[in-house]
């Protein structure tokens, strides 16, 4: 699973006191360009104001302006939300483009950083509720060395074996098409038809967007899908392939048939493309991984954002919850806050969402209903994190290697009768994660294709993966199993239905149309679920972000 998200969204209508006028102060002072308005104490008979988040009128809203007559200085940039995104971003425009963008706020509503990143260390063990692992990509090893933490850097075996449950058991998953024909999880005839789709002798691609499902089958067959890209859909998407647009799931694959006609096609001209072009020297500064593995570290995942956040200092405002968001005349964005020490305000020459699409959703509304609109059709479907412990001597002896349990994990096709999606060997996968004589795994269930774990309580769906393990790693006689933790995120990972790209345009446009220059949309639900894309997306938009403050648009 990659990325899991738990913002919770804004009342349609919240009353907050109003601000008395007496204790109103606007100076440029006050740290980071604030405006505040006194703390939000008990006096209950001080007036109400309510703002609103989220309900449109039944008329067209026009973009709220406040005339600023002050010579308050204007932040750059202010960034909402301290997710893994959002610090990001803030972190880029930081080490690549300080000279444009120097003054810098990342604001969260909660009062930690990370997001949807949730490390939890107790009693000899490490485990994650939320992304367990990264591909350790340039732009996100930048990130890691940038954040001081090259050092606590851990990858995985890059030999460690995958499994797809099938049949009678776990099957090892090929590492790379070239290992295909040497592994049983398909047939000859499966094989045989993978690989003349992939030289392109299948049906052609029809004149509309295609569904994950649709395009595997037409290319690569029925047993591709059912048995490698159905698997992968749950693990990553926690989604349904009949539903997941190829374009906008996994656009790669998806390009490579349209440049080259063909898969294999496309492959060969990437490779030439790649060969032809000029890259510049790579970063000395950065690790080099080897083989296809994955990354985390020593402390686990949340201390990519500690570290972030620490850089950034005082930057960072925590438990800032923002309430109404309008347009200066001709200066950007005035951003009204409630905080621990009562109202603030800060002024901005651009903004960048972070958040979850619904709850930019509900605060863009005052500003564009079309574009509240458009941000609300996402889908995030609930996914629960079930960490459990068994003792070594648990695992079935068929699935030991060298007296261990190696491997990155295993993946289960919804038709082979299993609940849980998936389930990765976390004591396997990185050190220090379980006491000695003790095996870490952790578990998903849920997503689109099976929202009803809302419903259960905690020891039901701990029941649920005891019961699936048992059917391939457990011994069905092992003891119980010990219960670290279960996160459940009834608002997992954003869906990329068909039609993500166009839904995500329309927002866009939108805020273009309405004259809402320089507020940039950001996040999982813009740049891939892969924690690992959420991060090289961070560079673009603050690329983005640096191009339009160096135009000069607000001076």
């Amino acid at each position: 699973m990659s990325s899991l998200t738990n913002l919770p969204s804004l009342n349609h209508y919240r009353t907050w006191p109003s601000p008395p006028i007496s204790h109103r102060t606007r100076s440029s002072q006050n740290p980071n360009h604030l405006t505040t308005y006194g703390p939000t104490n008990n006096n209950h008979n001080r007036r109400t104001t309510t703002f609103r988040c989220s309900i449109a009128n039944d008329t067209p809203i026009s973009p709220s302006i406040t005339n600023d007559s002050t010579s308050q200085p204007l932040l750059d940039c202010v960034i909402i939300g301290a997710g893994i995104s959002g610090l990001c971003i803030a972190q880029a425009l930081a080490t690549k483009h300080a000279d444009v963008s120097p003054d810098v706020v990342v604001t969260e509503a909660r009062d930690r950083v990370g997001g949807n990143i949730s490390t939890v260390e107790r009693d000899g063990y490490l485990w994650e509720e939320g992304p367990n692992s990264f591909q350790p990509s340039d732009p996100m090893l930048t990130m890691v060395v940038d954040s001081g933490l090259k050092d606590d850097l851990v990858l995985g075996d890059p030999t460690a074996p995958r499994f797809v449950l099938w049949g009678d058991g776990l099957k090892p998953v090929p590492s790379s098409p070239a290992d295909l024909p040497f592994f049983d999880l398909m047939s000859f005839t499966g094989k045989l038809r993978a690989g003349f789709g992939a030289l392109g002798i299948r049906p052609p691609p029809p004149d509309r967007e295609e569904s994950v499902e649709e395009f595997v089958r037409r290319n690569l067959g029925d047993e591709v899908f059912e048995r490698l890209i159905e698997p992968f859909c749950s693990g990553v998407y926690a989604g349904d392939p009949s539903k997941l647009s190829m374009k906008a799931a996994f656009g790669k694959v998806w390009k490579l048939e349209k440049n080259g006609g063909s898969i294999i096609g496309g492959a060969i001209k990437a490779i030439q493309a790649k060969k032809n072009s000029t890259k510049p020297p790579r970063d000395p500064r950065l690790p080099t991984p080897k083989g296809q593995t994955v990354g985390s570290f020593r402390k686990g995942q949340a201390m990519l954002p500690n570290a972030i956040s620490k850089s950034l200092g005082s930057r960072v405002k925590l438990s800032w919850k923002l309430i109404n968001i309008s347009k200066l005349e001709n200066r950007g964005y005035n951003l009204t806050y409630e905080t621990p020490n009562g109202f603030a305000s800060l002024q901005t020459k651009t903004v960048v969402m972070t958040v979850p699409s619904y709850v930019a959703s509900d605060l863009l509304r005052p500003l564009s209903s079309e574009a509240a609109e458009a941000l609300s059709k996402f889908y995030y479907p609930p996914v629960a994190a079930v960490s459990v412990s068994y003792p070594k001597e648990a695992i079935r002896a068929d699935r030991l290697i060298d007296g261990q349990l190696k491997g990155f994990g295993q993946l289960h096709p919804r038709s082979q009768g299993v609940e849980t999606l998936g389930t990765i060997y976390s004591s396997s996968l990185f050190p220090n994660r379980a006491p000695p004589g003790r095996v870490l795994l952790l578990n998903y269930i849920g997503g689109a294709t099976n929202p009803g774990i809302l419903s259960k309580t905690e020891s039901e769906l701990v029941e649920a993966v005891d019961r699936d393990l048992r059917k391939m790693l457990i011994n069905p006689k092992a003891g119980e199993p010990l219960t670290l933790g279960v996160k459940v995120w009834p608002r997992a990972i954003p869906q990329f239905l068909i039609g993500h790209f166009d839904i995500l345009d329309a927002a866009k446009f939108a805020l273009s149309e309405g004259g809402f220059r320089g507020m940039f949309l950001g996040g999982n639900y813009v740049s891939g679920v892969a924690l690992g894309r959420c991060v090289e997306s961070a560079y673009d938009v603050a690329a983005n972000v640096s191009t339009f403050l160096s135009r000069g648009v607000y001076k």
